[in-house]
């Protein structure tokens, strides 16, 4: 009886959940762009002001490996491909950290990686595309959309390597195709909506019985996922601690901590990094 009480309490907090739902979660937006090229056309249209996208491919969360054993690998938000080759990887983003600078970087350099095959042309690699947008507004000037290109300093002059960086403020509510995308994206409800292309994903996701379902099954896995995370942040954090304190107490080092405690080989440079030791 108890277990039926705690599953319909969860339940009830899941279908809570998905009801608040918008495209700046990052949970529904992916889901609502997954192989929706319809979507991701009129997306790009209206951050690029252009109507000649023609996208071929729209992947949401897309994971992309590091090459280096040890480096750190992302999951695209969605991933769009033009019938030219270019890439854009779309992020949305609540805060300020998520939206860095060098995440976007970061992200580009990825995408690079990946679109020349051996001893293929420098000159051949394609555009790419990293899209933030964001809640806020990252640079807090008021404007729609914020354009990172890089130039020459010395002459002003656009550098022209094919690596572009957009932000779109999400605050804005001006009467425009920027303002109807960014009111789209805080909107809870299809009914809500401007562009149909949006409406009718949302719609089918929080709405439909079937895409509600998968809707509801995708929050509970990434609810669990974050739980585990934070469990898992929390051992590292009072294992970090405890090895900070046998350092402290005994004037031991770095390693003959580690072995006091036995902590094992793959949480030692976790707890480096956690106290930003460097043992000399």
């Amino acid at each position: 009886m108890q277990n039926d009480t705690i599953q319909r309490e969860t339940d009830a907090e899941v279908e809570e959940l998905v009801d608040n739902l918008t495209l700046f979660d990052d949970t529904l937006m992916s889901k609502v762009f997954d192989n929706n090229v319809p979507a991701a056309t009129l997306l790009l249209q209206i951050i690029l002001e252009r109507d000649d996208i023609n996208v071929i491919k729209v992947k949401g969360q897309e994971a992309l490996k590091n090459p280096h054993p040890k480096g750190r690998n992302i999951i695209l938000d969605i991933h769009v491909v033009d019938k030219n080759g270019v890439e854009f990887d779309v992020e949305v983003q609540r805060n300020t950290e998520g939206s860095h600078p060098r995440r976007a970087r970061f992200h580009g350099s990825m995408m690079d990686t990946r679109m020349l095959k051996e001893k293929q042309p420098f000159k051949e690699l394609r555009d790419a595309y990293v899209i933030f947008i964001c809640q806020h507004d990252k640079f807090k000037q008021n404007n729609p959309i914020y354009h990172i290109d890089k130039i020459i300093r010395e002459t002003g002059e656009l550098f022209d390597d094919g690596a572009h960086i957009i932000y779109v403020n999400g605050k804005y509510r001006g009467d425009d195709a920027f303002g109807k995308l960014t009111h789209d994206f805080n909107c809870k409800l299809s009914k809500d909506m401007y562009y149909k292309e949006f409406a009718e994903g949302v719609k089918h996701f929080k709405e439909d019985e079937k895409g509600r379902y998968d809707m509801c099954e995708a929050v509970e896995k990434y609810a669990a996922k974050q739980s585990q995370k934070s469990a898992e942040a929390s051992r590292i954090a009072t294992l970090a601690k405890s090895v900070e304190m046998v350092m402290h107490n005994t004037s031991v080092s770095l390693e003959q901590a580690f072995d006091i405690l036995e902590v094992v080989d793959k949480d030692r440079q976790l707890i480096v990094e956690k106290l930003a030791i460097i043992e000399k």
